[in-house]
């Protein structure tokens, strides 16, 4: 016997059930059969397809940066749950962009610092959220300076290529209008490099942010008596003109009350970080994502108070579906009660076979009444014509008994070709029999006078 053949037989064994308790035909029982396999292998496939990933890929920022500090904290909030993140070391923000809007590059995560796409961008990211301010700080050497239009014909070290810092310099440069080849010099320098540079006199004055420097070399040079920090008092103005923009205020003696510094309250301006993932990131992945956010950003500092990040601030990318549905309701209620794995686990199963328990056992149930009810309608019709042929047969003369048994003739070839259910057997031999009953006493019983 060949393996087609062996197949055909299996699946007529299987299907054989459905034809004799259900009265399906062979055919549509196959039919049910099949759907039924397929239904099944599909909740299945999904189960194992909708698990959430053990590893995701974080691109942060540059070595001791605030974006590397933040990532590898998070990296071992998500390690409780059993999730791998692997942190990718990176220029800062705007190459971490180029990461994620690349598809042939592998990331599913990435901190963006508000701005840095200068404009909408034609890849789809979703954000999950802002997770602290960036405030730009500028440092100089001389005297007092109190605008940043005044820095025109400076040596200025803007940060390097991909970075937010140079980014966000660079526009502010051109809203003052100062840019290469006025007399101003840009360095492309990196942030200790630039550092170095303007303690020893090589540049005038230097950008730096959180995602290309570390928060111990800034202040380093705010607490350096030679140094200045910038204030902004056009600060309002910026942040009006510049949609991702905001003014932060750094308080007077906040880094140093001994020495007082700074001296008095210096303004800021600063953006915000996004959280920005790919598409296809897990809903589940989401939640513990947020949560790391949560735990790593939301305590008070010089600069924000607690609890306010992260937070559902859009930018140029729009809040994803799920991070809108965790900064509403929080996390959902397996996810609240079960450890992770097992509330991933148990999540799947109501997704997955709840609903084809739900659909499927009813549908099956439902069915066969039907079906049952079909066939008994069926054995019901000639049921009822052969009691209307019988009490005919009490009122017809001799000569009218003709027509009478061509009609039971014509009921008993219909039964007879009738294809009922095993489980109907009994109702359809009680048929015929009743068939033969009627027509034992049309030839027995003697014609009206």
């Amino acid at each position: 016997m060949s393996d087609n053949e062996s197949r055909k037989n299996a699946l007529s064994r299987v299907a054989a059930p459905f034809v004799e308790i259900f009265g399906l035909s062979r055919a549509m029982a196959v039919g049910t059969v099949l759907f039924l396999a397929t239904v099944l292998v599909a909740a299945v496939f999904w189960f194992f397809y909708s698990a959430p990933p053990t590893q995701i890929i974080i691109t942060s920022g540059g070595p001791g940066s605030s974006f590397e500090s933040n990532a590898i904290k998070y990296r071992q909030i998500l390690a409780r749950s059993g999730v791998t993140l692997t942190v990718l070391p990176s220029e800062g923000s705007l190459q971490n962009l180029q990461r994620l809007q690349d598809p042939s590059f592998k990331v599913d995560v990435g901190f963006v610092q508000g701005g840095a796409s200068n404009g909408p961008s034609p890849a789809k990211l979703d954000s999950l959220g802002s997770i602290s301010y960036q405030p730009l700080l500028v440092f100089y050497r001389g005297s007092n300076l109190t605008l940043l239009s005044e820095l025109k014909g400076k040596r200025l070290a803007i940060g390097p290529t991909g970075s937010g810092t140079r980014s966000l310099a660079l526009t502010l440069l051109q809203m003052n209008e100062i840019q290469a080849g006025d007399g101003t010099a840009f360095e492309d320098l990196e942030a200790e490099a630039a550092s170095k540079a303007l303690l020893v006199g090589d540049v005038d004055a230097v950008f730096l942010m959180g995602d290309s420097a570390s928060p111990q070399l800034m202040r380093q040079l705010l607490l350096d008596p030679k140094i200045r920090l910038l204030d902004f008092p056009q600060a309002d103005g910026y942040s009006r003109r510049v949609r991702y923009l905001n003014k932060l205020d750094l308080p007077q003696g906040s880094i140093d009350f001994g020495r007082n510094i700074p001296p008095r309250d210096v303004a800021l301006i600063s953006p915000t970080v996004e959280l920005l993932a790919r598409p296809h990131l897990h809903p589940a992945l989401c939640d513990l994502l947020i949560e790391a956010a949560q735990e790593v950003n939301g305590s008070a500092s010089l600069l924000k108070r607690k609890g306010e990040f992260p937070a559902p601030i859009e930018q140029e990318y729009p809040i994803s579906t799920e991070a809108a549905r965790y900064y509403k309701t929080g996390k959902s209620f397996l996810y609240r009660s079960l450890p992770f794995r097992l509330a991933s686990l148990a999540n799947r199963v109501l997704v997955a076979f709840v609903p084809l328990v739900v659909v499927l056992v009813p549908a099956m149930r439902l069915i066969p009444t039907l079906l049952r009810l079909r066939v008994r309608l069926r054995l019901y019709r000639w049921y009822r014509a052969l009691l209307a042929l019988e009490r005919e047969s009490h009122a017809r003369l001799p000569d009218q008994r003709r027509e009478l048994v061509a009609r039971l003739d014509h009921i008993e070839r219909e039964v007879n070709k009738m294809k009922v259910p095993a489980s109907f057997a009994d109702q359809f031999y009680t048929l015929r029999g009743s068939i033969g009953f009627v027509r034992d006493r049309m030839a027995t019983e003697p014609a009206p006078k």
